[in-house]
């Protein structure tokens, strides 16, 4: 029977916690491909991670491509019947061939144009050069740019110097390969993307393969390749106007300036502000993610994600005095963009799961901090009062603004806390209390005068129903009273009233 109780105990233990955490709590099975491939996924590509998307699309893209040759035929076909048909009936040409051309411009405006898109090569029009030269950013910004660029095309060919005859196969890759993306920016941002998956797997094997490069060397060779590439590259393919990352990043940006309210404490957050060594860790964190949005190369960007998530686990090990675990780290993280809210996050994690080098994300603890940053962001967007463990009526109030949660005490600061600080929470406090009590009086104030007024009216009420139920009846003036003996006239001899008499003693 002991043995049964306490199996139950444990139990319930297990599911009280698992109660707390059920809306924050993410498995490590969660994190990965959800084909199986033990890779990392990633929200943006469904949950699989990048080969397992690139194999997914390729088949759906090799089956649209089959689809608009199939369309592409059939119009032909139709197009040739309907001119064999015009030659022998005369009469019905204009009406017959009218109808076909319609449809046949409906359906080719509609489809047809993907497979010119696929199979022909894009080039730039001139109306679309003169759009996005009208774009353009300021000659100060472009100035900055243009240094910076020819910084990193500098630092790029003093890297290779030291591959000796691959560095010149390697830069010339490179340069084709940005003339290539230059010819084609009507492509859509997918596509863009998919041309640059394709470069650094072919790169990345004719440095293993041909030019018989050492792996450690192959990544260094990627990382500078990446950079080179995404600098040149950045002011096209960040943000482009063809998406709706920037709607996204307004959409998060006003989410997360609605959850201002959220405490550490409704996250489960293992972190004690109040020790000044996880004060300043928690600073790092968020200056970490928020310097993500000024990097421009997708690597620079995953560093500021890793170096973020270091210091959270710091302050987590300094708080609890051991390891930080996975239900621990991503709370915290939660609450670190909920503080520091980042500028452009959608477009940076978007820009970072389009063309950053694929072996990053897939493995090592850049991919598993960028896969856990991209749960923390669909956790704020989809964050409810189920999840903070609180009742629907407190969450909206919250959310609306006509209430906050209780602040911080003064009594429960630590000592080294600044005395103004200490103050400034003394004096809230005393001017939430005030607003209580003043809303209390008003509120009993109108209540007594409703009584007061209710009273009033009963009473007027009563009077007034015993005045029409007892009338008031005035009688005439009675008339003057006579002596009392006026009447006695049978009674005249009447003895004389005694009279009293003294006794001598």
């Amino acid at each position: 029977v002991f043995l049964s109780l306490t199996l139950f105990s444990l139990n319930r233990k297990k599911m009280n916690l698992k109660s707390e955490r059920r809306g924050i709590h993410v498995d490590q099975s969660e994190l990965l491909c959800k084909k199986g491939c033990g890779y990392y996924g990633n929200p943006a590509w469904q949950g699989f991670c990048s080969k397992c998307w690139r194999e997914e699309y390729h088949k759906a893209r090799q089956k649209q491509i089959q689809e608009d040759w199939e369309l592409a035929e059939r119009l032909q076909r139709e197009e040739e019947e309907a001119y064999a048909s015009s030659q022998s009936t005369q009469g019905a040409q204009s009406l017959t061939f009218s109808k076909f051309e319609e449809k046949k411009t409906n359906e080719k405006t509609r489809k047809v144009t993907t497979v010119k898109k696929f199979f022909t090569a894009s080039s730039r029009t001139g109306a679309k050069k003169e759009i996005q030269e009208a774009k353009a950013p300021s000659p100060s910004i472009n100035r900055q740019a243009s240094i910076e660029t020819d910084r990193v095309s500098k630092e790029f060919i003093e890297f290779l110097k030291t591959y000796h005859k691959p560095g010149q196969d390697i830069y010339k890759q490179c340069k084709l390969f940005l003339d290539t993306m230059n010819h084609k920016r009507d492509l859509s941002i997918e596509e863009q993307s998919e041309c640059a998956q394709d470069f650094y797997q072919n790169v990345a094997e004719k440095l293993q393969t041909r030019w018989k490069v050492p792996p450690e060397k192959v990544e260094k060779a990627m990382d500078q390749i990446e950079k080179y590439i995404m600098t040149r590259q950045y002011k096209y393919v960040f943000c482009p106007e063809t998406t709706d990352d920037e709607k996204k990043d307004l959409a998060v940006q006003k989410r997360i300036r609605a959850l201002h309210w959220v405490t550490p404490q409704m996250l489960c957050v293992p972190v004690n502000e109040e020790i000044p060594e996880v004060s300043d860790m928690v600073v790092k964190a968020i200056t970490d993610i928020i310097e993500m949005d000024s990097k421009r190369v997708p690597r620079d960007k995953l560093a500021c994600i890793t170096k973020c998530s270091k210091h959270i686990f710091n302050a987590i090990k300094i708080t609890k005095n051991e390891p930080a675990s996975a239900d621990d780290f991503l709370p915290t993280l939660i609450y670190i963009v909920l503080k520091g809210n980042p500028p452009r996050l959608q477009s940076n994690i978007q820009y970072i799961t389009r063309f950053c080098n694929p072996s990053r994300l897939m493995t090592g603890e850049d991919g598993y901090y960028f896969t856990n940053l991209c749960c923390a962001v669909a956790f704020i967007e989809k964050l409810d009062a189920q999840s903070l463990n609180l009742s629907q009526e407190d969450f909206d109030r919250f959310m609306t603004g006509q209430t906050s949660p209780k602040k911080q005490e003064s009594d429960s600061f630590s000592p080294d806390v600044c005395l103004g600080v200490k103050q400034m929470y003394k004096n809230l406090d005393l001017l939430s209390q005030l607003n209580e009590r003043q809303e209390r009086i008003v509120t009993e104030a109108k209540k007594l005068e409703k009584d007061l007024i209710d009273w009033t009216d009963g009473i007027t009420k009563e009077v007034q129903d015993i005045v029409e139920k007892y009338p008031l009846e005035i009688k005439p003036k009675n008339q003057a009273l006579a002596a009392i003996d006026s009447e006695n006239v049978e009674n005249d001899k009447l003895p004389p009233p005694l009279q009293p008499q003294v006794y001598a003693g």
